[in-house]
């Protein structure tokens, strides 16, 4: 797979969201198979009592509501009722994971790009539903080749909570850049030994990695969480359009490799690339992991209200 030649990228929220898809998603909430404790008075029932005094977010009055907690100072602005939110002691956490590696800047619609705008995607419905949203991008940063660093995480960030921190999200997103190799093992045991509370974990990656998924994958089920896999593929990756006698040389680490594209080699190859994605939706369900794969032509509409939701990620 060549990489992209000058690829599109975002520099703002309103570039990874269309307001139409906005308008479609909003609605949409973060759902797991598990039961947890819940994380914001008012909006998901928790099994604790208690009050907070932590303010989160407003949200319009319904019959029945706790008339303590109307905002008074709103419906004298605007003459609606409103209702303050409140954070309570435990949050349901959504922790997205990118893969930014080189790996990932490839294909047409652009593999990065794509997880870029699924990212911004589920973060907005984390947001706006008062999740406790964070994202990590593995990879490696310039500043590792130069200090010796870590190749796994190429930058982070957490505790997000409310729509006012969009913006927030969305710039992190937008400054990500794919870069050289990463080592998804390392980076899997800093963000298990690091991530809090309990939730949900998306993590997005072509999962095309020389040392294997699985180390990694296995240590970022548990202690709380369940785990998506989404394994996102171009269409060139899945029908390559080559021919001839060709020098390959891997974009992440540069070895190189002389091969003549031939039909036969092509239909290998595809037997390959089945064979390999079915071994990741194997593994993945061996260990109560919800994989997916999708290719970047796929309207990310219909991978939100469609795919997501039928794996009950989205309700």
């Amino acid at each position: 797979m060549l990489r992209s030649e000058n690829p599109s990228r975002p520099t703002s929220m309103e570039e990874l969201l269309s307001s139409d898809l906005i308008a479609r998603i909003s609605q949409l909430d973060v759902s797991s198979k598990k039961i947890f404790a819940g994380k914001l008075k008012g909006e998901r029932r928790s099994k604790k009592r208690g009050e907070s005094v932590e303010f989160a977010d407003h949200r319009p009055y319904s019959t029945g509501d706790d008339l303590r907690h109307i905002d008074w100072n709103i419906y004298a602005r605007l003459d609606h009722f409103f209702m303050k939110l409140f954070m309570e002691e435990e949050d349901l956490s959504l922790h997205i994971v990118i893969d930014a590696s080189a790996s990932s800047d490839c294909g047409t619609p652009n593999k990065f790009l794509y997880m870029q705008q699924v990212a911004m995607a589920m973060g907005y419905i984390g947001l706006v539903n008062l999740n406790r949203v964070a994202v990590t991008a593995v990879g490696m940063r310039d500043e590792d080749l130069v200090v010796g660093g870590e190749k796994s995480i190429a930058g982070t960030i957490r505790d997000l909570r409310g729509r006012r921190r969009t913006h927030d999200l969305s710039r992190f997103i937008c400054a990500l850049e794919p870069e050289r190799e990463t080592d998804f093992t390392a980076a899997a045991k800093r963000i298990a030994m690091t991530r809090r509370g309990k939730g949900v974990m998306i993590v997005l990656s072509d999962f095309f990695m020389k040392e294997g998924y699985e180390t990694g994958l296995r240590l970022l089920v548990g202690r709380g969480y369940d785990v998506f896999a989404i394994q996102v593929l171009s269409p060139q990756e899945v029908e390559p359009d080559i021919a001839g006698d060709l020098m390959l040389r891997d974009i992440e680490d540069g070895d190189q490799a002389e091969v003549t594209i031939s039909a036969p080699l092509l239909k290998k190859y595809k037997q390959n690339l089945a064979a390999y994605c079915n071994g990741l939706r194997e593994y993945c369900a061996r260990r109560e992991i919800t994989a997916l794969t999708v290719q970047t032509d796929t309207p990310i509409d219909t991978l939100l209200l469609d795919y997501m939701r039928k794996r009950g990620l989205l309700r």
